[in-house]
């Protein structure tokens, strides 16, 4: 840092500019000095500086108009005050004029030293935090969200809306539809953003651990608990707990954290303290609780206490305009993951993407680009690079991707591509139509239609 830092220091006495550019020059800074304002203003629109050291009376300008100036031509710009005439005045006008920090002369060099290497230590801290907040942000908030589907658009506003309150958000979707991504991007452009955020997976835990791993337990409350433990409640107080797949919690969950939803209050496994908390809670599940209150598995007043706002998250194959947009940002991350350059994908790898019906949504289409990336040698992913699932299951991936590479236009390879694929789902989903429909993400009718154009034999 210290070899790419830049110092200017302007002062009218010659043995002070000589002087502290000696000893910043020593200790390896990029040193510029002026003897007048106007020269070392002229200077710095040329070249912007990292600090400036500037006395406070110089014979052409008042240092603190200097000090204006600069900060108006290059706001990062740290600024010195150095003068002979210290004042406990004069110190406070500088400092409220943005000046990082103040020196009275005579002073030590080392004294500057100290000053520099603290500020620039400052601002090292100041870009990891922004370059933090960047990385979570592209993670967490809505940049961690690809798509612009009117789906898509229609959750984006919904996010942005929910964020401001701290109301109980339902997130409803197939598994790997981007649900954790949403409640995460809730959390982090919520008034709460600056608390915990907790993650819960129900489904991961058997209803006694759940419990324990929810509500926290005391020292003795069954076997094994050898000291008292905080639950994910407590964890989450001040900020939002995430609890996914909350169709899979047992009746005896469901009544304790119904109780909490209502009163915000619980006690641990094996305790009697009442404990308070404030938690804004967000679930996840891919069931239809509506058809779990019909079974008997799921109580129907958490139901409403939970689904407060609703988010539907859509499956990949109902946003198919998204499917690309979401492959060239996955090559984008494991490119830079990697240390690869990977510039994106064929079209004949574009082709199988788009007509595939991707069962395990965004989180298998991730898997499937991540798999390649890391497999290929070449800049490009082509169409052999892509798993063999994808090429309509049961048939050979690199007999049907070498007869689409040998097949001219390139309207012929997606025809004998489109033909082969519906003929595999009809094979799989045995002649039922209806199914098929379903898993290619077309109507019934446009099934038919294909059947006949392509020719297929059921």
């Amino acid at each position: 840092m210290v070899d790419e830092t830049r110092i200017m220091v302007i002062d009218d006495e010659p043995l002070m500019r000589i002087t502290v550019q000696d000893a910043l020059a020593a200790d390896g800074y990029k040193v510029t000095t002026a003897e007048t304002a106007e020269k070392g203003l002229t200077l710095l629109r040329e070249n912007p500086a990292d600090i400036l050291i500037t006395d406070l009376k110089l014979p052409d300008m008042d240092g603190i108009q200097v000090l204006e100036e600069v900060k108006t031509m290059n706001p990062d710009t740290q600024v010195i005050m150095i003068t002979a005439y210290g004042s406990i005045d004069s110190a406070v006008t500088a400092m409220k004029a943005g000046a990082s920090d103040y020196l009275t002369k005579p002073f030590a060099m080392d004294e500057l030293l100290l000053i520099i290497k603290r500020l620039l230590r400052m601002r090292q801290l100041e870009e990891e935090n922004i370059s933090l907040r960047k990385r979570v942000e592209e993670r967490y908030g809505l940049e961690g969200l690809v798509g612009k589907s009117p789906q898509m658009l229609k959750i984006y506003d919904l996010i942005e809306t929910v964020s401001q309150t701290d109301t109980t958000v339902l997130i409803n979707g197939e598994s790997g539809t981007g649900k954790e991504l949403v409640a995460n991007a809730i959390h982090f452009r919520s008034l709460r953003k600056n608390g915990p955020f907790i993650k819960v997976n129900c489904a991961a835990l058997p209803e006694t651990l759940l419990e324990s791993e929810l509500f926290g337990h005391e020292k003795g409350a069954f076997t094994g608990a050898l000291k008292q433990r905080k639950g994910r409640f407590e964890m989450a107080d001040g900020g939002t707990l995430f609890l996914d797949e909350i169709g899979d919690i047992s009746f005896g969950v469901q009544v304790k954290l119904l109780r909490v939803l209502q009163e915000r209050q619980f006690e641990r496994v094996g305790g009697n303290e009442t404990l308070s908390v404030d938690v804004r809670l967000i679930c996840a599940t891919q069931r239809d609780l509506k058809e779990e209150i019909q079974k008997g598995t799921f109580r129907e007043d958490l139901y409403y206490r939970l689904n407060v706002v609703p988010v539907i998250l859509p499956p990949l194959r109902e946003r198919r305009e998204d499917i690309l947009l979401l492959a060239d940002h996955f090559v984008d991350r494991f490119s830079k993951k990697m240390g690869k350059e990977i510039v994106g994908l064929s079209k004949d790898a574009k082709t199988l993407l788009l007509r595939y019906p991707y069962p395990g949504n965004i989180r298998e289409l991730e898997n499937m680009v991540e798999r390649a990336a890391a497999l290929i040698k070449g800049k490009v992913i082509q169409a052999e690079d892509l798993p063999e699932e994808i090429c309509g299951g049961e048939t050979p991936v690199r007999n049907i991707c070498e007869k689409i590479r040998a097949s001219k236009p390139l309207s012929s390879a997606t025809r004998f591509f489109e033909k082969e694929y519906i003929q595999s789902v009809l094979e799989k989903t045995k002649g039922k139509k209806g199914q098929a429909a379903e898993i290619l993400g077309i109507s019934r009718k446009t099934l038919w239609e294909k059947i006949k154009e392509l020719k297929i034999e059921i």
